[in-house]
């Protein structure tokens, strides 16, 4: 590698020559770093000047607050096929491209947004493509992406892309060339957003010296185009995810928080009158714009595939009728073919009167004889994949193959499969990824990327992304890269000799309307927050009883002769929770408070009850902040054992007691920082419903009878309600006293009575479906609970009436969730007064 003479000093030098020891190019492959010249780009020496000048140990800091910022921000990936999340894996340098790179590219990737928009309007339209011959009818009509309910609706908001993609890489001759287009449900944007706050973050200075180019714009304009396809000035837009097990889940809710939208499932919404609506605790709302993440075939279970459990049945009606924008339109993964790619360039100058000004790797469609005989006669020089983006059929899994990898009769195979359905096939160009840097052992490292770049319409023609989505594979063969084994991802920096404006998705304003609006929930939501709540409650409950159970000291024999009888009470609790094994003998050693609170073959477990909630906080990324994410990392430390050993007595009671200070976080959090609109009352309510029941069980099992004190102090630790019981009574411990501080007192945060109270409160702030100023059911319920709760004695209340106590308030959960958690086709309209928004 040459350097340029003088453009460093001596110091310098000798850093770089540390920091790009080893270097090289792979030969005949473009690189990022390394120009044709042999050279550094020039963007790169402006890179590496002040980097130079950084420590080792300063470098090193600066990577580890970025990995500091992907733990905070909980982002995460799914392999397809996985059940678990992965940390996101960002890598330590950006991509960079210099400014009037650039604008070759985001020409290229517009036009080819406007040569796919038009072609599918023509596909899906008048047809002229297929009939004029330009287009093979057999490519149309047999990629299982063209979908033939579609065929003449005209797409509601006047478009069939609002979001499109191309991956991209430098070809041979140092030019981008296209390997793919992403017009299904294109992914990637809300990750390259993270990896440019991320990044930004840990080298702000560097980050200002290279001038690089905002990502807002571009997502300001992409929500800008949405909300001017809807019919009504202020739409309301819904982000339409496949669900919390879809790959990108973390991505789909963090663009949803980033831009205003709703992140709704196909469980969420219904048609009804033409017109699509969601599921809310206030009835159906309606729906102007959904922005889907899922695949089309899946979006319509009556009109499209019968299987989906993920669609909206009448969507594709709806469409017809023109009462909902989606975007892309259902169809648009027809694009997507890399049958169409061999054809682009022909219906560039058909459709445009343009040439490529990004060429495509060369294509081959099998489906056409001549085409097909040349893929089967120069297949040792040619990759074979699918024709549209499926496995290959008759050659496994995977969706491309290289014929001078196949044996004799792999490769036999093949032939006789092209032979039989060519249409199924398409021959490309073995293409070799270019390089970019990767951070390797602190030093440069060359490793093969692709880089996606998106594109949004606005009145002024398309809008390019000034940055992307890269991924960078760690194997220099890579010919493919996904976010699989062995692949990191790089924000893209597009960097310019001028200074760029700051940019922000909330510019300033001075005519924005006030409001103080609850906001839309959908039921599921709602649904979730309540179950998140409940579970939280049960989770801290366990681990009352653990803390409780383990400082009796049972592991070291030293369990005291008249607290054996409440130890064997919580044990009795325990089981019947389900968090210990039935039939156990309570004895020194046993290990039951480390088995409550980590067993994982025990539902009733903190660990169990603590990763329920957290699956379900999972669903709800979109409504949580970062810092109860951060609570719960440590909360799951808290409850796992760790190193496969169990934990004495001692070290579960210091990990309950840790676990307990995260629940107290948790709802510190959630009483201080979040908005109190619908969403937060629904968590509340989860919480207060289950700390009322599960205090009921508690006093039936402690406070049965005077005659055992350990079990009233116990009742009393279990409520936090020690200091309380003692500044009030100075003679010791009674039970009705007990009784009435754990129940009945409605100014103890902690017992049944304030619970109903406050349960109360939020159903009376909940908006009614029908505007008759009737009680509905659960509001009925708790006022009957309270009612009764505050018109009892301690001394007259017996174990019976907890009981009927506990059954109600597991009555007043059901019918909180029939009334506000509207699943399944009967969800029910808002009333007349109330009106249908």
């Amino acid at each position: 590698m040459k350097l340029s003479a003088g453009a460093f000093d001596e110091t310098k030098q000798r850093r770089l020559a540390e920091l790009t020891a080893g270097y090289r190019p792979l030969p005949g492959i473009p690189d990022e770093f390394i120009g044709a010249d042999g050279r550094p780009r020039a963007h790169w020496l402006r890179f590496l000047d002040p980097l130079s000048e950084l420590h080792p140990d300063a470098i090193e800091q600066s990577f580890a607050v970025a990995d500091r910022h992907i733990l905070d921000t909980g982002a995460t990936y799914r392999v397809s096929g996985e059940t678990q999340d992965r940390d996101w894996p960002l890598g330590k340098l950006p991509m960079l491209i210099s400014a009037g790179e650039w604008r070759d590219i985001a020409d290229g990737v517009s036009q080819r947004a406007r040569l796919i928009e038009t072609t599918l309007d023509d596909i899906y339209g008048a047809g002229d493509l297929v009939r004029s011959g330009a287009l093979p009818a057999a490519l149309v009509a047999g990629s299982p992406d063209y979908l033939r309910p579609m065929q003449g609706v005209a797409p509601p908001g006047g478009r069939r892309l609002h979001l499109y993609a191309a991956d991209l890489g430098r070809g041979p001759d140092g030019r981008w060339w296209v390997l793919g287009d992403r017009a299904q449900a294109p992914s990637g944007a809300g990750y390259a957003l993270v990896n440019r706050i991320v990044l930004s973050r840990a080298f702000p200075a560097l980050y200002r010296h290279m001038n690089v180019e905002r990502l807002a714009p571009f997502f300001e304009a992409f929500r800008a185009g949405l909300a001017a396809a809807a019919e009504r000035s202020d739409p309301r837009i819904c982000l339409y995810t496949p669900g919390l097990w879809s790959d990108t889940y973390f991505e789909q809710a963090w663009l949803a928080r980033y831009l205003g939208f709703l992140l709704v499932e196909g469980g969420d919404l219904v048609m009804r009158d033409g017109q699509v609506h969601i599921r809310t605790i206030d009835g159906l709302k309606r729906a102007d714009v959904l922005w889907r993440r899922v695949d089309a075939d899946f979006a319509d279970p009556l009109e499209l595939n019968a299987a989906s459990q993920l669609g909206v049945p009448g969507l594709v009606e709806a469409l017809r009728k023109g009462g909902v924008v989606v975007a892309n339109a259902l169809g648009a993964g027809l694009a997507e073919a890399p049958a169409l790619m061999s054809f682009l360039p022909g219906l560039a100058q058909r459709l445009l009167g343009e040439d490529l000004l990004l060429p495509n790797i060369a294509t081959w469609w099998c489906g056409q004889k001549r085409e097909r005989d040349d893929v089967i006669d120069h297949l040792d020089r040619m990759a074979v994949a699918s024709a549209f983006g499926r496995a290959i059929p008759g050659a496994g899994p995977g969706r491309s193959v290289l014929g001078a990898d196949l044996h004799p009769a792999e490769r036999a195979r093949l032939i006789e499969a092209i032979r039989a359905r060519g249409v199924d096939f398409v021959g490309q160009e073995v293409v070799s990824l270019s390089t970019t840097p990767i951070w390797d052992d602190g030093r440069f490292k060359p490793r093969p990327f692709v880089l996606r770049v998106y594109a949004t319409p606005t009145p002024e023609g398309w809008r390019v992304m000034s940055g992307g989505f890269c991924r960078v594979s760690d194997r220099l063969d890579a010919r493919a890269v996904t976010m699989g084994e062995g692949v990191r991802a790089a924000d893209v920096w597009v960097v310019g000799d001028a200074p760029v404006s700051h940019a922000s998705l909330m510019p300033a304003r001075e005519d924005a309307p006030i409001r103080r609006v609850m906001g839309t929930l959908p039921s599921r939501a709602a649904d979730n927050m309540f179950w998140l709540g409940r579970y939280l409650e049960r989770a801290e409950a366990t681990l009352r009883l653990v803390r409780a159970l383990a400082g009796r000291k049972i592991d070291d024999g030293a369990l005291r002769e008249d607290a054996f009888e409440s130890a064997s009470r919580i044990v009795g609790l325990l089981i019947a929770w389900g968090a210990l094994p039935e039939k156990v003998e309570l004895k020194p050693g046993a290990g039951f408070a480390a088995m409550a609170l980590s067993d994982t073959g025990r539902y009733g477990s903190a660990r169990n009850l603590a990763d329920e909630a957290r699956r379900i906080a999972g669903a709800l990324r979109e409504r949580l902040s970062s810092d109860i994410w951060r609570i719960f990392d440590f909360l799951d430390q808290q409850v796992r054992t760790g190193g496969g050993g169990r934990l004495s007595d001692s070290e579960a009671q210091t990990r309950a007691e840790a676990a307990l200070r995260a629940m107290a976080a948790i709802s510190g959090l959630s009483q201080e920082n979040m908005n109190r609109a619908a969403g937060w009352r629904f968590l509340d309510m989860g919480r207060r419903i289950e700390r009322a029941i599960v205090t009921c069980r508690f006093a039936r099992h402690f406070a049965e009878t005077a005659e055992r004190p350990d079990d009233l102090e116990t009742l009393l630790d279990l409520t936090d309600s020690q200091i309380t019981y003692r500044a009030r009574y100075l003679g010791g411990l009674a039970l009705a006293p007990v009784r009435d501080l754990a129940l009945l007192d409605p100014y103890n945060p902690r017992s049944v009575a304030f619970q109903a109270e406050r349960i109360g409160e939020h159903l009376a702030s909940l908006p009614p479906l029908v505007g008759d100023g009737m009680m509905e059911e659960p509001l009925r319920l708790q006022t009957r609970i309270a009612a009764e709760m505050s018109t009892i004695s301690a001394k007259a209340l017996e174990n019976r009436g907890v009981l009927a106590f506990e059954q109600n308030l597991s009555s007043l959960a059901e019918a909180i969730a029939a009334r506000y958690f509207q699943h399944g086709p009967n969800a029910a309209r808002v009333g007349r007064k109330a009106g249908l928004a």
